[in-house]
């Protein structure tokens, strides 16, 4: 895609879909000795996150996993759309669209491995981080040059931020 092309498209984005484990973190499992399931995220992404969605951009989380985690950081950031444990990600995404009663065309969509291909086909500005795995790199409309965790969602973000000024 050219970077005309990416930039007209990042302009139209009015919802921005993302993965956890991958994404938002590092994709690595911490579990302390008590079973209790621990994440890392990046503070530059989720200052990237309130940026987008001061802007008007809503933001969203569409995760395979559940953690409690991922509700509380949510909540720090102002992410009211939540769903965990999603099993079919395209259906759920579907779902998310059809709420806030926004078009396809409309959203962009991060994504780090192949459960996440459903979303991202879907998804007018399809993205993968830099680690993402090669079948999830070859089908998106744009890699980050960041790896999930560290810093990719702040590069996205401020891309949507760029686009519309």
């Amino acid at each position: 895609m050219t970077p005309e092309a990416l930039r007209e498209r990042a302009r139209r984005v009015r919802l921005l879909v993302l993965d956890v484990d991958g994404v938002l973190t590092d994709g690595r499992l911490y579990l302390s000795p008590g079973g209790e399931e621990l994440k890392v995220f990046d503070v530059r992404d989720g200052s990237g996150l309130v940026a987008a969605r001061q802007a008007g951009i809503e933001i969203a989380i569409i995760s395979g996993r559940s953690a409690a985690a991922v509700d509380r950081r949510a909540q720090e950031l102002g992410i009211g759309h939540v769903e965990q444990g999603v099993r079919d990600k395209g259906t759920a995404f579907d779902a998310l669209l059809e709420a806030l009663g926004i078009e396809p065309a409309a959203s962009a969509c991060i994504g780090d491995d192949t459960a996440d291909l459903p979303m991202l086909e879907r998804a007018g500005l399809s993205i993968a981080v830099a680690d993402a795995h090669a079948d999830v790199r070859a089908t998106v409309d744009w890699v980050t040059s960041h790896c999930g965790g560290r810093g990719a969602v702040r590069e996205v973000c401020d891309l949507l931020l760029n686009a519309r000024r």
